[in-house]
């Protein structure tokens, strides 16, 4: 069923803050590309009103962190079935788009909506945004759907379930509500589908979805080092909980592989530990535990539980089976990539990925 929010004061009593109706939904949209985070905080915004090849114009277009586009599409008075083939006629045109177009919107974007950032390539942008050192070197491989909604209908949410559900593809409807309290007001949000949630672990998955029992793992960002992790055994997350909650997801003894974006694949090891926070993360040493907030690990500066749980940085512990230097990061074209800091992935290209990097590390 679709969510319905409510809002209430406490400090004086139990007193509804009225649902106040947007009074159109360019508001939304401003509010949305001012801030994407109020959407999706691993996006960065790269387009807005883009237009495509046949003339229509897509609300926003946005690139996660392994280099996959993201529509942005707002409801607005259309119907349910009208939104649904809108937002997957745009998606049949985003998926051809090539690294010199998606450049080229950047830099239309920058133009019309952001002059301060005049000049800025899509490259610097993106190396700023998500903390990589280059620019990735294989863009829009893969790309997700998100319809955003002021209000959202029975109609739609069976439409996206079945279409994410059933068909494996990546769509989400986002539904916010404006309420108003005197002079302030508050915007709440609610995700039709877990956006953190790969389409594999869903109850609802298609019966013949199959996954091969290894997880995929994106390590990348500032401060993060990857000879560390070698030294020290472990994986990370963090930055706020879009990046650090998937952790929860491994226990001891499943697999991972360990790729940083743009660079390759550099690792696969054994899950020993669940999720720490950088503080209470130990290894051991000639027979010691210690903490690694007492070494002088450049992973060891990012923020801490005491600080900020929800932004804190997040350890798994790991026992590498084979790992090589961010040098040698093993990367072929075709390799599955995504923005979650840990997935679960059905697609075939994960299972081509999975069976490549096996012959590549040598490793049964």
């Amino acid at each position: 069923m679709p969510v319905e929010l409510g809002v209430w004061r406490v400090d004086h009593g139990l007193q509804a803050v009225l649902h106040q109706p947007m009074a159109n939904e360019k508001k939304l949209e401003d509010l949305i590309e001012a801030n994407i985070a109020v959407v999706a905080p691993h996006l960065m915004v790269i387009g807005r009103q883009v237009q495509t090849s046949y003339g229509k114009y897509v609300d926003l277009l946005a690139i996660d962190r392994a280099g996959n586009l993201a529509i942005i599409e707002l409801k607005r008075d259309m119907t349910p079935r009208d939104v649904v083939a809108q937002v997957l006629d745009y998606g049949s045109w985003v998926i051809g788009l090539q690294s010199d177009q998606i450049a080229s919107i950047w830099g239309n974007y920058v133009e019309k909506y952001r002059p301060s950032d005049k000049g800025m390539s899509l490259d610097q942008a993106f190396c700023k945004r998500f903390g990589l050192k280059e620019m990735l070197d294989e863009l829009n491989t893969e790309h997700e759907l998100i319809i955003v909604a002021s209000a959202l209908d029975d109609s739609t949410e069976r439409i996206v379930e079945y279409l994410a559900g059933y068909h494996g593809i990546n769509i989400n409807a986002v539904f916010f509500r404006m309420f108003k309290d005197g002079d302030r007001e508050y915007l709440t949000r609610a995700w039709l589908r877990d956006p953190t949630e790969d389409a594999s672990d869903s109850p609802d998955a298609p019966a013949n979805s199959h996954w091969n029992g290894e997880y995929y793992v994106s390590y990348a960002g500032e401060n993060r080092e990857w000879h560390e992790a070698q030294k020290y055994g472990f994986i990370a997350g963090g930055g706020g909980t879009w990046y650090s909650n998937t952790l929860q997801m491994l226990s001891p003894g499943n697999r991972v592989w360990v790729n940083i974006p743009g660079t390759g694949y550099v690792g696969v090891g054994e899950v020993t530990g669940l999720r720490v926070p950088v503080d209470d993360f130990t290894f051991d040493e000639n027979g010691y535990t210690k903490k690694i907030t007492d070494t002088d690990a450049v992973i060891a500066t990012r923020t801490k539980y005491a600080e900020s749980p929800e932004n804190a940085e997040y350890l798994v512990p790991v026992k590498w089976i084979e790992t090589v230097p961010v040098a040698n990061a093993i990367k072929e074209k075709g390799f599955f990539g995504n923005q979650n800091t840990v997935a679960r992935p059905t697609s075939p290209k994960w299972v081509h990925t999975v069976a490549r990097l096996k012959e590549r590390f040598q490793i049964d």
